[in-house]
């Protein structure tokens, strides 16, 4: 079972106010935009946008009533991306939110105006999303959800995990900048373990595919994923298992579909908060007055029936660690 982890927010004294004070008769409309990677058919992406309409409707902000909200399903394109946040802000509404990266990227460059809070961005300051955390500035504030230290923490699980681990290749999309955060931390611990590592950019499952079959060619091969759409999670688990490669993912979906091993904050728990940012902002707050913030715990999924499969034993070290243990 999973332990519930906080994850820890300035959030002021937004959630104190009483809700009666925020939903008063006569009230104008507001609009928000929504930008999610994801696929509308995703399980997983839809429970992330309904923790986060919730958390909205908790502080007094109900979808239909004085709120209301335009959501784009990018279905892990990149083109497809761009173009919705054309769209979202050609609608003019009060607020964006965009899930990742990417979309946050894309938003920026079609507003300097409209606010927007992005969430799971990986690291905001290197592609320039933000000029500094403690005040972003501009019209643009948000939530990260990793910092560079977690490559080597990855590799150091995957190498825990797979201990012939010869060759690790990093799989990312190309089009967001976020596997040179994780790079410096990814090189300090190869060097230390000894292992090879290999960039594996990716945009199409056919590319998935190619880049995980020259990894399993030899024994001692290994993957992790650092950063990539959520919804093409299906291609790289499938391909791992059929070319018997060792994983460890950056979100836990990934591990909860079949996945050898996931290390990452709960994605709920970015966009709870995430909700609080847009309540402020909705009352009067600048976006470039509220810090970007981190997460500050983490989770970490072991999938036993896949180690099983890829003819592993989990080492105790990590059973004891893991937060969840899929059987």
């Amino acid at each position: 079972m999973i332990r519930r982890r906080e994850f820890i927010t300035l959030l002021g004294g937004a959630a104190a106010w009483p809700i009666a004070a925020r939903a008063q008769q006569g009230d104008p409309v507001r609009r928000i935009g929504v930008l999610a990677p994801g696929d509308e058919n995703d399980p997983i992406a839809r429970a992330r946008i309904s923790a986060f309409t919730q958390a909205l409707a908790d502080l007094g902000w109900t979808d239909g009533r004085n709120v209301r909200i335009d959501l784009r399903w990018a279905r892990g394109d990149a083109n497809r991306t761009r173009a919705l946040a054309q769209e979202l802000v050609g609608l003019q509404p009060d607020i964006i939110v965009t899930l990742g990266a990417l979309g946050a990227l894309a938003v920026q460059r079609e507003t300097r105006t409209i606010p927007i809070v992005f969430t799971t961005a990986v690291d905001p300051v290197a592609p320039r999303i933000v000029a500094r955390l403690d005040r972003p500035g501009g019209n643009i504030t948000g939530f990260a959800s990793f910092e560079p230290s977690l490559g080597g923490k990855w590799l150091e699980l995957l190498s825990e995990i797979a201990p012939g681990l010869k060759r690790a290749a990093i799989m990312f999309n190309p089009d967001v900048p976020a596997p040179s955060t994780f790079m410096p931390s990814f090189e300090t611990a190869a060097r230390s373990l000894k292992v090879a590592l290999i960039p594996a950019p990716v945009h199409s499952d056919a590319e998935i595919e190619t880049a995980i079959i020259a990894l399993g060619r030899e024994p001692g091969g290994g993957l992790v994923v650092p950063a990539f759409p959520v919804a093409r999670r299906a291609s790289i688990i499938s391909a791992a298992a059929r070319n018997n490669v060792p994983a460890v993912y950056y979100q836990s979906a990934f591990a909860r579909d079949g996945g050898l091993l996931s290390y990452a904050v709960d994605p709920l728990d970015i966009l709870r908060p995430a909700a609080a940012y847009v309540d402020r902002i909705l009352r009067g707050e600048k976006p470039g007055d509220l810090p970007v913030q981190f997460p500050t715990k983490f989770e970490m999924i072991v999938n036993l029936k896949t180690a099983k499969a890829l003819g592993l034993t989990v080492p105790q070290s990590i059973l004891l660690r893991a937060d969840e243990v899929i059987e």
